[in-house]
């Protein structure tokens, strides 16, 4: 079993809007989160989906849902205080739903609902590369050079070639992951930027794909006009064949 675990928790301060969070703001008349929630809903392998959502934006959310016709979605539960307990809230519903079933140890994909343009292959790699090693985060290739400050002037520059960025989704299999977060409540440790950081931290091996360089995640007014750039790219694809 194969479950998505969509985090859409936030505000979206950076993106300076007011009416509404950045994963509702419309392009064609769609929210974002619709645009990201369709490539799992129409991924053959994807068994369900749980969202965590800012509590006041639920109901709009069913309303975009049912509107949509997204058919895969089991539960919408509230978001949390930061994105760390967005995501074990959406953990803690997938164990929910699957205690008792037969399989009681799914994959989970954990991605942010303001990352619409990643593809379906992605989401069967992160799939695949769970059942082969436990875990999967998408990477994309650094095409600039990092600089590491080490404090008091000390750079490191480590090679471009040695270095990746890390996406979403991040998957992994749900007793582990969960396992993870219950281990950082207990111990405090409530500021792990994401998932894989987490699992590095506990000593997990993570297992990478590089997904597609598209693959932004929407948070500024310029991400936005970049992925309405990239919708109109893949529309005039569609219609042309170009």
């Amino acid at each position: 079993m194969n479950i998505a675990i969509i985090f859409a928790g936030g505000i979206g301060s950076r993106m300076n809007t007011v009416s509404r969070p950045k994963q509702f703001l419309e392009l064609n008349g769609k929210p974002i989160i619709i645009y990201t929630l369709e490539l799992f809903d129409n991924h053959a392998d994807i068994d369900g989906i749980i969202v965590a959502c800012v509590e006041e934006w639920i109901p709009f959310l069913k309303k975009m849902i049912k509107k949509f016709e997204i058919n895969k979605v089991i539960n919408i539960v509230s978001g949390g205080k930061s994105g760390q307990e967005s995501i074990y809230k959406g953990l803690m519903e997938a164990e929910t739903f699957v205690h008792g079933k037969e399989d009681e140890n799914p994959i989970v994909l954990i991605h942010d609902g303001v990352r619409p343009l990643i593809t379906e292959q992605t989401i069967t790699d992160n799939i695949t590369k769970v059942k082969e090693c436990g875990s999967c985060i998408t990477c994309i290739p650094t095409i600039e050079t990092f600089i590491i400050n080490k404090g008091d002037g000390d750079l490191l520059i480590p090679k471009r070639s040695d270095c990746l960025i890390a996406r979403a989704p991040q998957s992994f299999y749900l007793k582990d992951i969960i396992k993870a977060h219950r281990k950082s409540l207990n111990e405090n440790h409530t500021n792990f930027i994401d998932s894989c950081s987490m699992m590095n931290y506990y000593g997990y091996k993570l297992g990478l794909i590089i997904g597609p360089i598209e693959n932004i995640k929407i948070t500024t007014p310029t991400d936005y006009f970049i992925f309405r750039a990239m919708i109109q790219v893949h529309e005039n694809q569609q219609i042309f064949g170009f």
